[in-house]
């Protein structure tokens, strides 16, 4: 059985050593236990652990909710959230981390045991489809051939959702036989994900293939999925935490 390595972010000592004693007890690796985010941050650079534990409210303050989006963006490493708040605010902005899970205070070892379990499992999953998507190297010209091999019939119509089809011949969604009225980017990322139904549409992807210019980011993307699934009749676009995004095939 593999050992997964975990650094424990907490500045509170008695909870620190709680988690400690059991986690070594369940047979994970504690490489390293942070009261704070500035060391924290070093031991992740150096480490690279399997999982890291994040105490929500580090030093009273948001530094555990700035602590994982450095893990999220920089390091691509996996985290959970341990939080003694039921502040909507609170949690409203953790959320926005996209963690893998959380553990409220005071923890069940069996649970805390569970839910990282859970996460790694979930990020290893995530890892495999978006090596999967990696492979595909999508361009207009091989796009196009996707949406083509994607054909109900000779016709140039490509179903997808429920009721929905592409008219590939004019670059045109419908649903229920009623045109959707769409914009350029959002047609073209439309396209990318029916191309690629059941298979997940990376950020990466999207800003390549949507945006000409350069200059886009990952929340250019979630701004265009936001404003393309108002347009939607039915939510269809389905998120891959930390991913991209996909349609169920």
């Amino acid at each position: 059985m593999v050992t997964n390595s975990i650094i424990v972010v907490e500045d509170d000592e008695i909870t620190a050593l709680n988690l400690n004693l059991s986690l070594q007890k369940h047979g994970y690796n504690v490489i390293a236990v942070c009261d704070n985010a500035t060391q924290a941050k070093n031991k992740i650079q150096a480490y690279k652990p399997d999982l890291v534990i994040i105490d929500i409210s580090l030093d009273e303050s948001n530094d555990g909710i700035e602590l994982a989006k450095v893990v999220r963006q920089k390091h691509n490493i996996p985290f959970i959230f341990l939080t003694s708040y039921s502040d909507d605010d609170i949690i409203a902005q953790a959320k926005l981390t996209e963690p893998y899970g959380y553990i409220v205070k005071p923890f069940d070892p069996n649970s805390l045991h569970a839910t990282i379990q859970m996460a790694i499992f979930k990020y290893e999953i995530e890892n495999e489809r978006k090596d999967n998507i990696d492979s595909l190297k999508v361009d207009k010209i091989n796009l196009e051939k996707l949406l083509y091999s994607k054909r109900a019939s000779d016709k140039p119509i490509v179903p997808f959702g429920n009721n929905y089809h592409l008219d590939i011949s004019v670059c045109e969604t419908f649903y229920n036989g009623k045109k959707i009225k769409l914009t350029k980017k959002e047609n073209a990322f439309l396209r990318l994900l029916v191309a690629q139904l059941g298979l997940v549409v990376s950020f990466e992807q999207a800003m390549n293939y949507v945006w000409d210019e350069h200059g886009a980011t990952e929340n250019s993307v979630r701004t265009l999925v936001w404003r393309l699934r108002n347009k939607l009749e039915t939510d269809i676009i389905k998120n891959a935490s930390g991913i991209g995004y996909y349609i169920e095939e």
